[in-house]
């Protein structure tokens, strides 16, 4: 599938893959859905949640250099990743993983 994911600074073709594969196919749905809608959408397709990417989805949103952000704003933007997390995490399971979880099976998340 050929995407415009990776025109954006700071998006390589590796998180255009997991973008995709969350249903975030352009850089239009991107945009329209911003950093935080999508990296849920990641984390709820499987990937595992880490800061930096986190951080990075949201500086290519805005133009800016992966590593631009510091001080209150970087914090500010931690404090988000974390209650995203938490929420994530939070949401009912999946069919799948309710029956995993029934059985003693837990799946990971």
């Amino acid at each position: 599938m050929s995407s415009d994911l990776t025109s954006i600074p700071n998006i390589g073709p590796a998180t255009a893959r997991a973008l995709i594969a969350a249903g975030i196919s352009d850089t239009g749905r991107l945009r329209e859905m911003g950093a935080d809608a999508a990296y849920a959408a990641l984390v709820s397709n499987g990937e595992k949640p880490h800061f930096i990417g986190y951080y990075v989805l949201h500086m290519a949103l805005q133009g800016r250099p992966w590593n631009d952000c510091r001080g209150a704003e970087e914090d500010a933007l931690r404090a988000r990743f974390d209650a995203l997390i938490a929420a994530t995490r939070a949401a009912p399971l999946s069919g799948i993983e309710a029956a995993l979880n029934e059985i003693g099976l837990p799946a990971p998340r």
